[in-house]
């Protein structure tokens, strides 16, 4: 059952190419087997569950919380600069995926065996906190989307927005509850791959239609010259949330041995062929409208009422999809605490998803609901985890592993990446909050927005 691994700091030795460390104080960090599935999908499923997470309804916003705040220059190099890095970064977390002769299936696992037990509960703390609250922006993506559909079809403003995250939420949760664990979602991921072509192909047809009828727009960023400096900053944090799940690790141990090249060969379908439906609707969506771009880019668009139907109900039905899997390590920690294994249909291991997962998907849609301002959360998320997880200590982290076998320059450079990634996040955290102030005086709280 549990395994204990040792908090390494001091000396160590290279074997086979793998570093081995020791450590005099022997800090344990006790690692529980997974009452979830592992080692059964191939990477092309994982390659689907990566391309999900990036084309998920969060696309629609990139024109409006990414373009909007950065303009062309900037915004085309800043996403194809955090394509590249993004790349770079989880590429060295797959490489350390088997680190030490051990399978490292959580990403808060892999840290306590490189630091120890401290490392080990700042990274599930930063993980939980980054998954939380990807989590209550897809909420609030799925309740636009529904009240979208209904603005379509009624002008009489009974159903507020509050209500339908509320509906979006208790979708989330019967979803949360047929679908045991992430392996799980298979076919699901064909219907995630064709909702978001849906919505996309519409966003982009519609765009491309409106920009061509459209006069000259206004392609200058919006706002005083201050506030232009602390939504360029923010929006530095939307262009690194755009590539990153903060939940690598969990997703590998789903691919079939051996582990490293599949995931390998994941992540280069993820950055190269996954990334090119966001590309046409984030550029294609900010030349159509230039700043005045929405948010949510299928409330700037003009077309058939059937159409934008079609697209708002698809987002919703993928951000349910999405949803699940950014969820999935919390219900595996859970699962896995309260020993739920065997048939998911057993009426203890339904009734247990029903109480804790439905207690989970509430709590987070109370939040979606109070405060439902998604430009924000996505700039807080990459400011407050995206950074630290994804690139800060990935880099810190292989460096620390690969420590022997690295060259000075190659550790200069992990340095660099460190150093310059922690001013990132302190920066985009300033300025995001700087931003969500600026909002709480606009809007009250359970905002129609």
């Amino acid at each position: 059952m549990p395994t204990l691994q040792p908090h390494r700091d001091h000396a160590s030795e290279v074997d086979s190419g793998v570093t081995k460390v020791h450590d005099e104080d022997y800090l344990a960090v006790s690692i529980p087997e997974t009452a979830h599935q592992i080692s059964k999908d191939s990477w092309f499923q994982v390659g689907f569950v990566l391309t999900t997470g990036i084309n998920s309804a969060y696309v629609l916003g990139y024109s409006g919380t990414i373009m909007v705040p950065l303009g062309w220059i900037f915004g085309v190099v800043g996403l194809i600069v955090a394509t590249a890095i993004s790349l770079y970064a989880n590429s060295l977390i797959a490489k350390l995926h088997e680190f030490g002769g051990k399978r490292h299936i959580r990403y808060r696992d892999l840290a306590g065996f490189v630091y120890g037990r401290k490392a080990y509960s700042l990274t599930w703390g930063l993980q939980y906190v980054n998954l939380f609250m990807i989590n209550t922006g897809y909420i609030i993506l799925a309740g636009q989307a529904l009240k979208a559909v209904y603005v379509l079809f009624s002008d009489d403003h009974v159903m507020k927005l509050p209500y339908c995250i509320a509906i979006a939420g208790f979708v989330c949760a019967l979803f949360a509850i047929g679908i045991p664990h992430l392996s799980a979602l298979r076919i699901w991921l064909g219907f995630s791959t064709f909702f978001s072509l849906v919505y996309i192909i519409i966003a982009f047809v519609l765009s491309l239609k409106d920009g061509i009828k459209a006069p000259s727009r206004d392609y200058d960023i919006p706002g005083s010259k201050t506030s232009k400096i602390f939504t360029t900053i923010g929006a530095t944090a939307n262009l690194v949330f755009a590539f990153n799940t903060g939940m690598l690790p969990e997703i590998q141990a789903t691919v079939r041995k051996p582990v490293v090249e599949n995931m390998l060969k994941a992540l280069y379908f993820q950055f190269t062929v996954g990334v090119l439906p966001m590309y046409a609707v984030t550029f294609v969506g900010y030349w159509a409208y230039g700043s005045s771009t929405s948010s949510y880019l299928l409330n700037s668009v003009d077309g058939p009422v059937w159409v934008k139907a079609m697209a708002n109900i698809t987002a919703f039905l993928q951000t349910v999809i999405s949803l699940h899997i950014f969820a999935s390590p919390m219900y595996e920690y859970i699962d896995t605490k309260f020993g739920i294994r065997g048939s998911a249909l057993s009426f203890h291991n339904l009734s247990f998803r029903i109480m804790v997962r439905g207690g989970y998907l509430t709590i987070t849609t109370l939040v979606a609901a109070l405060l439902p301002f998604l430009g924000d959360f996505m700039s807080l998320t990459g400011a407050i985890s995206t950074f630290p997880l994804t690139f800060i200590l990935a880099n810190h982290m292989y460096m620390k592993a690969k420590k022997n076998k690295l060259n000075s320059i190659q550790k200069l450079w992990h340095w660099l990446n460190v150093c310059f990634f922690g001013c990132m996040s302190v920066a985009a955290a300033i300025a995001t909050l700087r931003l969500i102030a600026v909002d709480s005086k606009t809007y009250h709280v359970f905002a129609d927005l």
